[in-house]
């Protein structure tokens, strides 16, 4: 707990203190890996509540603590919520607000569009759905943790066809 004009500090969450978020988070980071190779893991990071009683505050942030939005809903196990796709759903939803307010650009980015996807929900799961473009309709690009299936990243030491 913390007054209302304190600065309180944010800390990195320990792997294992909210489980159904360190497994959501690893397959986001794998969208992140495919998508954005420079950019480096999202993490975890914790304040402390408003309210004496209350559960602390989780967001995902950059890997410099850097975040954006709303925190994560709070984790309890007998949940319908810790339940891991509503725990995915909530962690692809908070990672994309991050990065795309913090890094001022659109992620994930369609590969066959070029523009960004959204949160969506496929068979029962969280996807990156593009809303196509034109004439294209909208389709699921990957479910969530697996864009580095349909992404094809630029290779720059591939040699060039000769003519």
């Amino acid at each position: 707990m913390h007054r209302p004009f304190d600065d309180p500090t944010p800390r990195q969450v320990q792997p294992g203190e909210y489980p159904a978020l360190d497994e959501a988070l690893a397959l986001v980071n794998r969208d992140v890996a495919a998508t954005l190779p420079g950019q480096g893991p999202l993490r975890l990071m914790a304040l402390p509540p408003w309210e004496e009683g209350d559960p602390e505050n989780v967001y995902v942030t950059l890997p410099n603590g850097e975040w954006w939005g709303s925190p994560l809903w709070q984790y309890s196990p007998d949940s319908p919520r810790g339940e891991p796709l509503s725990a995915l759903a909530a962690v692809a939803e908070a990672a994309q607000d991050t990065v795309t307010e913090c890094l001022w650009q659109a992620w994930p980015v369609c590969t066959v569009h070029d523009l960004g996807m959204h949160l969506g929900e496929a068979d029962g799961r969280p996807v990156w759905r593009c809303a196509g473009a034109g004439r294209d309709p909208g389709h699921v690009r990957a479910a969530v943790g697996e864009l580095e299936t349909v992404h094809r990243p630029l290779r720059p030491n591939r040699k060039r066809k000769q003519n």
